[in-house]
C-alpha cells in the first residue's frame, strides 16, 4: 500500500512540474485559445471528480472528490466566461448594413 502511495505522489509531482513547464512557454497571444480549448477537458474532470465523490469507499475520497468538483467546475465556468469575453471583441460594435 505504501508503494503504491509513493508511487502516485511521485506522478503527482512530476505531473505539477510538466504542467508547469508547459504553461509557461504558452506565449500570452495564444493563452485563451488554448484555455477555451481545454474546458472540454475540465468537463472529463469533473465526470471523474463526480464518480470519485460519489464512490464512497472512504470519507476523505468523498470529500477529496467534492473538492475536485467544485474546482473543476469553477475551471469551466471561468474558461467560458473568458471565451465569451474574447468572442465579444471581435463582434462590430455598430450594426452593419447589409442593404
Amino acid at each position: 500500500m505504501e508503494a503504491s502511495l509513493i508511487m502516485m505522489l511521485t506522478v503527482f509531482v512530476l505531473a505539477m512540474f510538466v504542467g508547469f513547464e508547459v504553461i509557461t512557454k504558452v506565449p500570452p497571444t495564444l493563452h485563451t485559445p488554448l484555455m477555451s480549448g481545454s474546458n472540454a477537458i475540465s468537463g472529463i474532470t469533473i465526470i471523474g471528480a463526480l464518480i470519485a465523490a460519489g464512490d464512497g469507499q472512504t470519507s476523505l475520497a468523498s470529500i477529496l472528490g467534492a473538492v475536485a468538483v467544485a474546482l473543476a467546475t469553477i475551471n469551466v465556468v471561468g474558461g467560458f466566461l473568458v471565451t465569451d469575453r474574447m468572442l465579444k471583441m471581435f463582434k462590430s460594435r455598430r450594426p452593419r448594413d447589409d442593404a
